[in-house]
């Protein structure tokens, strides 16, 4: 496997992540196509969601960290034929009575990770589990193709 630095500035979905901030943190000029502070909040929760992907000879496996979530507030879908959606969305708990938040750092909202698959990916074998906090997508890859046997043509006399 070859891995490479990335410039994150050249990748068009952080570019335009990083513009959106720059245009809602920026209250001297509002602008009526600016978005608004939700869609930014649920934008970087979008991308901030990890995942770790792996090939194995038969399949492809998606690891999603899902710390608090149980499998009726995560969606798995294929898109298009051949686009891999997790969404889903992380809620506040309710608050008790007399209690309240001296601090809160656990990210709450939507999140979504797509993944384009390839071609040999068999999306009628989709599986997914999550368990102890991770979900665990597993896609099985398709037979390789038989080789084409040659086709003889009969050559007729004029």
């Amino acid at each position: 496997m070859d891995f490479r630095l990335v410039d994150i500035d050249n990748i068009p979905l952080f570019h335009t992540l990083q513009h959106m901030m720059e245009v809602a943190g920026d209250d001297s000029e509002k602008s009526v196509n600016a978005p608004s502070r939700i869609y930014v909040r649920d934008a970087k929760a979008m991308a901030a969601t990890p995942a770790d992907v792996k090939e194995y000879p038969n399949s492809y496996v998606f690891v999603v960290d899902m710390p608090g979530l149980k499998s009726g507030d995560i969606k798995v879908q294929v898109e298009e034929d051949n686009v891999l959606l997790i969404s889903g969305e992380r809620k506040r708990e309710e608050e008790k009575e007399g209690a309240k938040y001296i601090r809160m750092e656990r990210r709450i909202g939507k999140f979504m990770r797509k993944f384009t698959l390839p071609e040999n990916a068999n999306t009628d074998a989709i599986s997914a589990v999550c368990q102890d906090g991770v979900l665990t997508v597993t896609v099985q890859k398709l037979p390789p193709p038989e080789p084409k046997k040659p086709i003889t043509i009969e050559v007729k006399v004029a």
